[in-house]
């Protein structure tokens, strides 16, 4: 049995899949090559956090990432894909700490180290779920350099980077108003705060003056904050308060003075433009209260419990104590309305949790100078281009209203601070060395935000700070980075300031940015709609390789795509077409070994526009990847595959391959071998497995299309001639199928045909082409020329290259006729119309590519010509009635 005939009737993707990873692993395929001559082309993975199982986005980023990778490797790049993970400090704590509650066991219960223990336990599990999704997915990784954010070098770098901006004065310690996660009883940078609109009200209450002479109304959102209220303000022009600044206000519940002060930050035209102003609980009031040296009251603890300062609400939750505080003011006869609202509140992007603003004592790093450094690297020609370029707003909006960052967090499972303090003097010592008197020194107990490790991602994994670690030395700045809009602020402006600060170089040169995967109906895919996939489901029921056509098909750089199950039963059947297909061809290439391939011989015009359009096709290809262009890539491989090898080459080559002619014989089968041959390596960045599987049975050179040569143009097979006479063929083809369908006559009933052709080169074009005329149109009787007598009984067909004229006497109306070319002249002036329109706006023909323009314009001449035609016959058939 032939290796042909071996393969099934249909496509099975978990049989072809089946063992080829392990394989390609164990010959260690994805390494770099080594090949010092060749250029390096490297990327590094945006670390998954060991939290849980990948997505689909996460599917979506590591295939765009794998096509890039495994073209670049084929193409002859010393390519490195550097595999990893994050410890994702807040999220996996949240996890162990709940699946440990679910026991009735705290962290506090066991203690730091054996916490900590039990996290690397979860980190293990997850970590190999994850690659276990990784090699379902096929992502070509070198699992020997896989890193993770606590390795030890790791670990190394995000010290030395740490040490080195806390002595350059970019980092400190300070008591600051941040953003209070009060459930994971941690800090959090504000992009770690999402802001969701909810329910609420404006509470209004009356002030009274201390003096007794009166009161000033004002409203707040949040009334259980008032008790740590140590002022209020109006704007110091509005004179409806200019005699009440220098007074003081009784604060309600708390019967404490305090001043009525006067700041610009005061919106008189808001409300009555008096509000309260609470240092330790709002940022804006924070700001004021250091302006005018105002006490800072803190009335919460950090469970967002009341604490001591709040009085008689000491104890209570401070959801509870706003009720009670209203219900008191109102027994006090200081609440004058309620009125209901919705509003932005800031919640914990990991626990979902409102945020706190609280004073806190934590580390913070100076953005202002490395952001200014890294907007103006973008000026230069070591600057990140991101794709699509619209992007690189969103990052630079992002650093020049950058805040200073909060890197401090309350948590035991990340980098702890390499800070210590001295037990006795306070002393604070910061170095890459503990202590060398350890005994007299406390460790910080925080650790870093976990974006601080990441930040350091594409330099710490190639071996920094050690320089001249061979990998940095080779592979540092990496190639692209893809990852979703979504974390431009989050992760690749961080990237590029601190590889900019500590390298001097760019991270990467480029930066894909993709969107986010949507429902069928454009709904964010979460858990409370019940709208998530599990990738792993996905390729269960279709096959890596049909998930991985969609993603790679599923839209432009930076937009969001729609998941839909019919688009992955169209993947499938596009590989079953190419599956189905490439056995087609193996049955018939009779033995044909790589070493007897010959497409010099003595070509067709089938022979030669195949070859012409696969060539064409490798260089549109080939440049759209160049620009991501990933969607745009897959629709011109789909219709050359499809339509034209599948539907229109392997069709005309049976005639040749039934045939006596050995010599033709050979020439096709070598040129359906070659076609086929280079279809699966422009495929396989995409598709892995099922081109593997295939390749191995046709003719090839090479242990893997793994490591095969990518396609390359052949300038010496492009023919435009022999494609527009191909075109013209298949037109007529297509119109006299067409014609044959509206009247209900089959293909394989003969009736008489006459080609008028349109000028004298179509004209020859039909008459060298008369045998795929006569078998795929099959005519009784066949008339090729120009300027031929019309028969009246006839169905008009108009296509470019001139008109089919079929008589099909007894089967039409003469007046059914002229109406349907009465359809098709509207029809085609309608065609005529917007081309016209679309050439006469001057900002399309100034902006549009040269070749879109000049493309219009053919297609206004060919839609002109038909037109003719059409109205041609029109005339004709009216002097038959």
């Amino acid at each position: 049995m032939t290796k042909a005939e071996e393969m099934s009737t249909k496509y099975q993707p978990k049989e072809v899949e089946q063992g080829k990873y392990k394989k390609w692993v164990e010959e260690k395929l994805f390494q770099p090559s080594g090949d010092k001559n060749a250029k390096p082309y490297s990327i590094v993975i945006p670390p998954p956090n060991v939290t849980g199982r990948l997505h689909l986005g996460h599917a979506w980023d590591v295939t765009l990432q794998d096509i890039l990778i495994r073209q670049k490797r084929m193409q002859g790049y010393d390519t490195l894909w550097l595999p990893g993970m994050d410890h994702a400090g807040i999220a996996t704590q949240a996890k162990v700490e709940a699946k440990l509650a679910e026991e009735g066991i705290s962290r506090h219960d066991m203690g730091r180290e054996a916490f900590v223990d039990q996290v690397w336990e979860w980190k293990e599990d997850y970590a190999q779920i994850i690659r276990n999704q990784w090699e379902k997915m096929g992502i070509s990784v070198d699992y020997d350099r896989e890193r993770f954010t606590l390795d030890d070098g790791l670990s190394d770098a995000v010290r030395k980077v740490f040490v080195t901006l806390y002595e350059k004065g970019y980092i400190y310690r300070g008591a600051y108003l941040i953003n209070w996660d009060p459930k994971a009883r941690t800090a959090l940078s504000d992009i770690e705060v999402i802001h969701k609109d909810v329910k609420g009200a404006f509470y209004h209450f009356r002030y009274p003056l201390a003096d007794g002479s009166g009161h000033v109304e004002l409203a707040t959102t949040r009334p259980e904050t008032m008790l740590g209220d140590t002022a209020v303000a109006v704007h110091p022009d509005d004179e409806r308060y200019t005699d009440l600044i220098g007074k003081s206000i009784l604060l309600p519940l708390m019967n404490r003075e305090i001043p009525i002060i006067a700041d610009d930050y005061v919106d008189r035209e808001f409300g009555t433009g008096v509000v309260k102003i609470t240092p330790a609980h709002d940022p804006n009031d924070f700001e004021v209260g250091l302006r005018h040296s105002l006490p800072q009251i803190n009335v919460m603890n950090d469970d967002a419990t009341m604490n001591e300062n709040a009085g008689t609400y000491e104890g209570l939750n401070r959801f509870d104590a706003r009720k009670a505080v209203v219900r008191d003011m109102e027994k006090e006869g200081l609440l004058i309305k309620v009125e209901e609202i919705i509003h932005s509140v800031g919640h914990s992007e990991r626990t979902d949790v409102p945020v706190e603003p609280l004073i806190s004592t934590q580390w913070f790093v100076k953005m202002k100078p490395m952001a200014q450094e890294a907007m103006e690297n973008q000026a230069t020609e070591n600057k990140v281009s991101f794709y699509p370029d619209r992007f690189e707003g969103t990052f630079m909006r992002w650093m020049e209203n950058i805040h200073d960052w909060v890197i401090s967090r309350q948590l035991w499972w990340g980098h702890q601070i390499p800070a210590w303090y001295h037990k006795e003097t306070g002393e604070i010592y910061v170095g890459l060395e503990d202590p060398k008197d350890i005994e007299n020194w406390v460790q910080d107990p925080d650790v870093l935000d976990t974006w601080f490790s990441s930040a350091l991602w594409p330099f710490s994994t190639m071996g920094w700070p050690n320089e001249e670690d061979p990998d940095f030395k080779r592979y540092f700045p990496t190639s692209t980075l893809v990852t979703g809009y979504d974390i431009i602020s989050f992760w690749v402006s961080r990237m590029m300031f601190q590889s900019l600060e500590f390298t001097g170089e760019r991270p990467f040169e480029n930066v894909l940015i993709h969107g986010l995967i949507r429902d069928e109906e454009g709904r964010k895919m979460s858990k409370s709609l019940g709208n998530g996939i599990d990738p792993m489901d996905v390729v269960e029921q279709y096959g890596a390789d049909a998930l991985r056509w969609f993603l790679a098909n599923g839209s432009s750089p930076g937009q969001d795509v729609r998941f839909s199950y019919d688009r992955m039963d169209a993947s499938w059947n596009f590989i079953n077409k190419i599956w189905n297909a490439s056995r087609y061809v193996l049955l018939n290439l009779d033995g044909l070994e790589y070493k007897d391939i010959d497409i010099t011989g003595e070509k067709t015009t089938a022979d030669k526009w195949i070859l012409s359009s696969l060539n064409r096709t490798i260089g549109k290809v080939t440049d759209l990847f160049e620009k991501f262009e990933f969607g745009e890539a897959g629709r011109i491989l789909y219709h050359f595959i499809w339509d034209e090898y599948c539907d229109w080459y392997i069709e005309m080559t049976k005639e040749v391959l039934q045939g006596e002619d050995e010599a033709a014989k050979h020439t096709a089968r070598s040129i359906l071998a070659h076609v086929l041959d280079n279809i699966l390596r422009l495929l396989h960045p995409v598709m892995p497995f099922v081109t593997e599987e295939i390749w191995q049975n046709v003719p090839h050179q090479g242990d893997s299309i793994v490591t095969a040569a990518y396609p390359t143009v052949q300038e010496e097979l492009l023919d435009s001639d022999v494609e527009g006479a191909m075109e013209q063929l298949i037109a007529l083809i297509r119109e006299v199928r067409n014609i044959r369908n509206e009247m209900n006559t089959p293909l394989s009933k003969p009736v008489p045909m006459q080609i008028n052709a349109i000028d004298e080169r179509t004209n020859q074009i039909f008459h060298e082409n008369e045998a795929y005329i006569t078998r795929f149109c099959n005519p009784s009787e066949l008339e090729i020329g120009r300027n031929l007598e019309p028969a009246p009984d006839a169905v008009t067909g108009v296509f470019t290259g001139g008109e089919v004229r079929m008589p099909l006497a007894g089967l039409i109306k003469m007046e059914d006729e002229i109406k349907r070319m009465e359809a098709e002249k509207e029809k085609l002036q309608k065609e005529v119309d917007r081309v016209v329109k679309k050439l006469a706006n001057g900002k399309f023909v100034d902006k549009a590519p040269e070749a879109v323009v000049e493309g219009e314009r053919q297609k206004e001449k060919e839609y002109r010509e038909q037109l003719k035609i059409v109205e041609d016959r029109i005339e004709f058939l009216k002097t038959q009635l």
